[in-house]
């Protein structure tokens, strides 16, 4: 496997982890950086998670992970800053990590592999596209991640 390999590896696993998130939450793409054999993709959500709804974020992303058959690492259960780390089978890592304002973070690291030329992510964001301009603090407000009471239970038959 290849940088490109990897880059789009990654950018799979973000892919599919923003498509658990229901309701959906708007993101944007992040900065990539490379390493000497590995690299980072990232994406910033911009979708207010409010501190009520945090814990039910942190679980609707822990749950998927581990239906997918990553392996949780580490859970950091700070109500202002909780954050959530996984490893693939295969040696990717993967972490949430809520910000200043409610504002959550993906971030997926490669293991070492093959230097090649890296090209940008190729999958549209679902809200503004920040590219070459410093990404703003959360501004979207979401019914439901951005509420300001708990979530309500989930029910026996949710993922």
């Amino acid at each position: 496997m290849d940088m490109q390999e990897a880059a789009e590896r990654a950018d799979s696993m973000l892919d599919a982890t923003l498509d658990a998130i229901v309701p959906e939450v708007q993101w944007a793409h992040d900065d990539t950086t490379a390493g000497s054999c590995d690299l980072t993709r990232r994406r910033t959500v911009m979708t207010v998670i409010s501190e009520q709804r945090r814990g039910s974020f942190l679980g609707v992303i822990e749950r998927f992970w581990k239906k997918s058959g990553y392996v949780i690492t580490a859970v950091n259960s700070d109500a202002d800053y909780p954050d959530i780390f996984a490893e693939t089978p295969d040696g990717f890592g993967i972490d949430l990590t809520i910000g200043d304002k409610g504002q959550a973070y993906f971030e997926v690291n490669t293991p070492c592999v093959k230097k090649s030329k890296v090209a940008a992510p190729t999958a549209k964001p679902n809200g503004p596209d920040y590219a070459g301009v410093p990404i703003p603090r959360p501004n979207v407000r979401s019914d439901f991640w951005s509420a300001e009471t708990p979530a309500p239970p989930r029910s026996p038959s949710a993922g």
